[in-house]
């Protein structure tokens, strides 16, 4: 048996793909889980193996997730729109810890948003009103993976904006902090993460210092 190494899921675009990049950059071993073969070409000429599987179909995250190498951290940014009136925010997530637990994961980083759980009030009421079904079904994974004994790290991304990381972004446990962060930044912390034992069983909003919606006063949370 080789090395333990991470499973993603979420990694044909956005944040999931900076995920990857930035998880190969550093040598992990990674797997990705993808929904379609579009992507599998890009994630393997990063090294990357590649498994074609639906998260909402509970025996191909299953099978994806065995193999001769132990999975030691799962991470998942998947969401987006509905499939068949199903929606992977909830849903999806859902399987993918269970799998998890069932292959005997040690960890599980859940990337959520500014404006579930307890971040609500963070958000703007019409902005709250827009999001309120997506932001009940993360906060409604965030509330399984917390019960289910992994050792959990939840990050709640603001804004998401395209571009270059530009290493400003920060994460805090203060669920009133709001802001705009670039994917690739939040792509560093989640990486940053992977080390830091201080991330272990946390919540964490994630934004970029230079982008904060007003003029927040805040305390940084700090991996090492």
């Amino acid at each position: 048996m080789g090395a333990p190494y991470i499973f993603l899921a979420g990694a044909s675009r956005g944040v999931g793909l900076e995920i990857a990049r930035c998880l190969s950059q550093q040598q992990y071993g990674v797997k990705a889980l993808l929904r379609h073969e579009a992507a599998r070409t890009q994630l393997e000429a990063l090294g990357i193996t590649v498994a074609i599987g639906d998260a909402l179909d509970v025996p191909a995250v299953e099978q994806a997730m065995l193999g001769d190498t132990p999975i030691e951290t799962v991470i998942s940014t998947i969401g987006g729109l509905p499939q068949d009136g199903k929606r992977a925010d909830y849903l999806g997530n859902r399987n993918l810890i269970d799998a998890a637990r069932k292959v005997g994961a040690k960890r599980f980083i859940l990337i959520s948003s500014i404006g579930a759980g307890n971040s609500a009030i963070a958000i703007a009421p019409h902005v709250l009103e827009t999001l309120a079904t997506v932001l009940a079904e993360k906060e409604k994974a965030e509330n399984h993976l917390i019960a289910s004994g992994l050792v959990y790290t939840i990050i709640r991304p603001g804004g998401l904006q395209s571009g270059p990381a530009t290493g400003n972004g920060l994460l805090t446990e203060d669920p009133a902090v709001a802001g705009s962060i670039y994917r690739a930044d939040v792509a560093q912390l989640v990486c940053q993460c992977l080390t830091s034992e201080r991330a272990n069983n946390k919540v964490l909003s994630a934004v970029d210092r230079q982008m904060l919606y007003g003029q927040p006063v805040f305390e940084e949370f700090q991996l090492s």
